[in-house]
Parts: C-alpha cells; sequence; structure tokens
C-alpha cells in the first residue's frame, strides 16, 4: 500500500535516492583515483546484492512457481519475448522520438527480467494472486541472469552502433558479479535464511543503496564528459512519450490476451503486473558487466522506464482495488 501511496502524492525513498544520486552526479562528480574508490565500492555492493538475493531467494518457491505452467509462460513471453519484439518492430517510430543513442536504451530495457518487489506490491493493493506475484517475479528475476546477456547479444548484434560486449571476458564478468553471489547465496541459505528474513529493511536499503551508487557513479562519468551537454532535450520528452505508448500497449496486451485465455480475475492482475515491468535493480548492475561504466544512454532510459512503470501501474492498482469490495 506504501507503494501505491507514495506514488500519488509524494516520492518514495528510492525514488527521492535516484533524485539525489541525480543531482549529485551533476554537481558533485566524481573524478580520478576518487572515482576508482567509488567503482570499487560499487563493485562490492552488487555482489553483496546478489548473494543477499540468493540467499533470501526459496527454492521452493521458484519450484512452486514452475509447476503453475500456465501463467509463468504468460509472464516470460511478454517479459523476454513480446518486449524483444515490439521495440524493434516500433523502431521507425520511436528511434525519431528519441534518437538513435537512446534507442539502443530502449533495447537494453527490452532484454531485462520483470521487477520483484514492486510486482508483489501492486499485485496484493489489486487484489490479485499474490503467491503467483511472489513466484513470478522471482522466477524471472533469476532467469534474467542467464537470458538477459543472450538477447542483448542477439538484438545488439544487428546494429552497428552499439557496443555491447559479449564476448568470454563478459561472461566471466557477469558469472564473477552476479552468477558467482547468487549461487554462493543459494549455498549459505541453510545458515542465513533466519538472518535475512529479520532483517528485510536492511536488506533493502542494501538493494536500493546499491542502486543508488550505480546511478551516482554512471551520472558522475557523464558529467565529466560532457554527456549532458549533448543530450537533446526534445529527445529526452520523446522518451518518457516512447515509455507511456510502450506500456500502455503491454497492458492491454498483457490483460486482453489473459482474459482471452481464460485466466481468472486475480491471474489475469498478477500476469499484467509482473509481464509489463522491467527491473532496475538487475539491469544497472548488469549494464556494468555488460557494457561499462560509461552507458549513460542505456541507464536514462531503464530510469524513466522504471518511472513511468511505477506511475501506471500504481494508477491500475487504485482503478482495481474498489472491485476487491464487492465480493470479487
Amino acid at each position: 500500500m506504501g507503494l501505491l501511496h507514495h506514488s500519488r502524492f509524494l516520492p518514495d525513498r528510492f525514488t527521492t535516492g535516484i533524485v539525489l544520486s541525480v543531482v549529485l552526479g551533476l554537481v558533485l562528480p566524481c573524478t580520478g583515483q576518487v572515482a576508482g574508490v567509488f567503482g570499487g565500492i560499487t563493485n562490492c555492493a552488487i555482489f553483496l546484492l546478489f548473494f543477499l538475493y540468493g540467499a533470501k531467494l526459496s527454492r521452493a518457491s521458484v519450484l512452486e512457481g514452475i509447476l503453475n505452467w500456465r501463467l509463468q509462460s504468460m509472464v516470460f513471453f511478454f517479459t523476454f519475448i513480446f518486449f524483444p519484439l515490439i521495440i524493434p518492430l516500433f523502431r521507425p517510430a520511436f528511434e525519431p522520438l528519441v534518437g538513435a543513442s537512446l534507442y539502443m536504451g530502449l533495447l537494453y530495457v527490452a532484454c531485462l527480467p520483470s521487477t520483484v518487489q514492486s510486482s508483489i506490491a501492486f499485485t496484493s493493493v489489486a487484489a490479485g494472486n499474490v503467491p503467483a506475484a511472489v513466484c513470478s517475479a522471482s522466477v524471472s528475476s533469476l532467469l534474467g541472469v542467464f537470458l538477459t546477456p543472450m538477447l542483448v547479444s542477439i538484438l545488439f548484434s544487428t546494429d552497428a552502433t552499439a557496443h555491447a560486449d559479449i564476448g568470454l571476458d563478459t561472461i566471466a564478468k557477469i558469472s564473477y558479479q552476479i552468477l558467482l553471489p547468487f549461487f554462493m547465496g543459494q549455498f549459505s541459505q541453510r545458515w542465513l535464511r533466519h538472518w535475512v528474513h529479520k532483517r528485510k529493511e536492511l536488506i533493502r536499503w542494501n538493494d536500493q543503496g546499491t542502486i543508488w551508487l550505480v546511478v551516482y557513479t554512471s551520472f558522475s562519468g557523464a558529467t565529466a564528459q560532457g554527456y549532458w551537454t549533448e543530450l537533446d532535450a526534445t529527445h529526452l520528452g520523446g522518451l518518457i512519450f516512447v515509455c507511456l505508448v510502450l506500456l500502455s500497449i503491454t497492458h492491454a496486451c498483457t490483460y486482453f490476451s489473459s482474459k482471452w485465455l481464460g485466466f481468472s480475475r486475480e491471474d489475469c492482475i498478477t500476469i499484467v503486473f509482473c509481464g509489463s515491468k522491467k527491473s532496475l535493480a538487475v539491469g544497472a548492475p548488469m549494464m556494468l558487466a555488460i557494457f561499462g561504466a560509461e552507458s549513460n544512454n542505456l541507464l536514462l532510459p531503464l530510469m524513466i522506464f522504471h518511472q513511468v512503470q511505477l506511475m501506471t501501474c500504481a494508477h491500475l492498482a487504485k482503478m482495481w482495488q474498489p472491485r476487491t469490495g464487492k465480493g470479487h
């Protein structure tokens, strides 16, 4: 409920932290040796983020989610197939609005998994199938660790202006920064599971703090290189518009296709919220492993899409919430 409340009136802590990170990156960018120190801290924070994610993700929830194969197939389709198809399909319309560089960022957004916390929160507010949302979002994030680099290699290999490096070095970096800590967390579950569940707020601070660090270091690098003086304001406005259009199309397709296939109202809501979202928490750290720290054309579309998806999903959750009081 807090997510919905904040999105209607005031920005929440996570959004406020992102805004402050952006402002600091613009006004007080880290350069030279300080930038190297922040880069090292950011890498350590990313390692810890995925270690704790592995420690808190129950293997039982993954298995339970897989068993609900119809719903999982719908979320998987929209997350990892629909998005990577529709953005290239609409390239003639999207690219003139956002520019070639920011369009690459939209392609990267298409490759990412669904969110976890906000998908579950909005599903709960709208009286959807919360257990299915927990399983679906968790499985999506886990699959994203493997599928996102694969999708990036496919989508970006068709464009000469893209600079994705999907070689053995990149696979090694992803394995070291993401897969290794995740599996270490899974292995240590028997000792850390209760500790992790008792310290959800501390872990939430770590999750959000990692993203703030990634945003700050990336925007600092952009400021130092003069990136913002080259950014066209009309392209930024076009990016916001494209994100709204993209989410409107996805929300309509997820809802009406799930209704047509005979899913219950609760499952339809879960498919809409889990199948239309993209994860900033996974996308920002993975961006560093695949593209390097200076990929501001990729980070900006991801940040804009993240905020737009929160606002649009908050509206949908509010719209669907009253129906729960009528016996639905």
